[in-house]
């Protein structure tokens, strides 16, 4: 019989990657707002840093659910190991 060392994992863990990519998205929005056109700037210039500002954010969702995804294998292989005897 192995000895184990029984773990408690509080419920205050803080998600760093995910704080991280809320932070990025907040700053988009604020380098946007920035970056936003004036009257005399050309068309275009809207719909593009929209575009941009949206593709920035899609991404890092992307990567954060990504992370998630990642953290969940991690779990379950260690269920899984847990398991064996």
């Amino acid at each position: 019989m192995r000895n184990k060392t029984a773990t408690f994992r509080a419920g205050t863990d803080l998600d760093w990657k995910g704080l991280g990519y809320l932070v990025s998205i907040l700053s988009v929005f604020f380098l946007g707002a920035i970056a936003w056109p004036s009257a005399d700037e050309p068309g275009w210039h809207l719909p593009v840093l929209i575009v941009g500002m949206a593709a920035s954010i899609v991404g890092m969702a992307c990567r954060y659910k990504s992370h998630l995804d990642d953290q969940r294998e991690i779990r379950k292989a260690e269920a899984k190991a847990d398991r064996r005897p």
